[in-house]
């Protein structure tokens, strides 16, 4: 089991100029990997706070590639939908380059309604369109003279350069949220995967184990899975400390998806108006309870991996598990001297 730290920005020119934001998050991502966590990740989104100052995470990762030394860079996620395959091959072969093989590619199709209208495509492209851009990227990043025809994008004889510093490519993830045929196309195609709850995944992961499986893949797979986390030595300050940054996101995810919750419907996203509407409902305490936020004592903290591994053990699953963290975790770390360990 490995552990890393997201940077998923919740604030807009009102709360924080993007310069202190910056500064703050590479500090953060320099400490991370002192302390011996694996990856940072980040994502892409655009317009709002939710995610807003994040619209390239190559951009921010080149950065954390230039203040640290081994730490994984991981895409969470970038979007086919809205970015040409040409560029986004480029980019990621130019970071993996830059930073000495050390780049992950997190994939996902975008979800916010939003980001759909203000780009000009529809909501019910979305898994033609994310499906067609992977195959694009992946064509052009191990293959010269690349040829596809596509719906939406097409080439001929390409060569994409830089070609990768890692061979045949970097790791892929799939990001998948909720819908069953994300989970199952992970697996098929030998994807690692980027698992997001918002609801019960346990089902979902099992999903992905057995298309991985039955597409004839060796072993499980691998499963990367997000948590809101905070560690104090004191309980009650660690949830009172907690609170408000929490609060803070889950306000912007949900005036980010509001065009869900006031009944916005795709085929492609299958009851996201109902999953999206019950985000309304979450709160810290009942994060802590469900397992979806790491808040409390290191005692506290620490049994959550271990029993997430055990949990693993017992289902006869040999699937390597990588966790991110909010980056909010380092920050406070002088109030604290734990926060969460490796398994042995």
């Amino acid at each position: 089991m490995q552990f890393g730290v997201q940077f998923f920005p919740a604030v807009d020119h009102t709360d924080k100029s993007a310069a202190d934001y910056y500064a703050e998050s590479l500090a953060i991502a320099q400490e991370a990997e002192t302390l011996g966590f694996t990856h940072a990740r980040t994502v892409e989104h655009y317009f709002t706070r939710y995610g807003g100052y994040s619209p390239n995470p190559i951009v921010f990762l080149t950065a954390v590639s230039q203040r640290t030394k081994t730490l994984r860079l991981v895409t969470g996620a970038v979007l086919p939908v809205f970015n040409h395959p040409f560029k986004l091959a480029g980019e990621i072969a130019m970071l993996d380059g830059i930073s000495g093989g050390r780049l992950d590619v997190g994939f996902a199709r975008a979800f916010l309604p939003h980001e759909f209208r203000r780009f000009g495509i529809s909501p019910d492209e979305s898994q033609a369109r994310f499906r067609e851009g992977l195959e694009q990227i992946e064509l052009l990043l191990t293959h010269e003279n690349a040829t596809h025809r596509g719906r939406f994008h097409s080439f001929e004889d390409v060569t994409s350069l830089p070609r990768p510093t890692q061979r045949p490519r970097p790791k892929f993830y799939i990001a998948a949220t909720q819908t069953p045929e994300s989970f199952e196309f992970a697996g098929s195609k030998g994807y690692a995967l980027m698992a997001i709850p918002i609801g019960p995944i346990g089902p979902l992961i099992e999903l992905y184990r057995k298309a991985w499986r039955a597409a004839g893949h060796p072993g499980d797979g691998e499963v990367m899975v997000a948590f809101h986390m905070f560690c104090h030595e004191d309980a009650r300050l660690a949830r009172e400390i907690a609170r408000p940054p929490f609060e803070e996101y889950f306000r912007a995810l949900n005036e980010a998806v509001g065009d869900w919750a006031r009944g916005t419907t795709s085929r492609d996203y299958r009851d996201y108006d109902k999953s999206m509407r019950r985000l309304r409902s979450f709160t810290l305490d009942g994060q802590i309870a469900s397992g979806g936020a790491w808040v409390g004592t290191p005692d506290e903290i620490k049994a959550r991996p271990l029993s997430a591994a055990s949990s693993n053990r017992s289902a006869g699953s040999s699937t390597p598990l990588c966790r991110s963290i909010s980056a909010r975790s380092i920050s406070m770390r002088r109030k604290s001297p734990c926060a969460c360990s490796r398994p042995k």
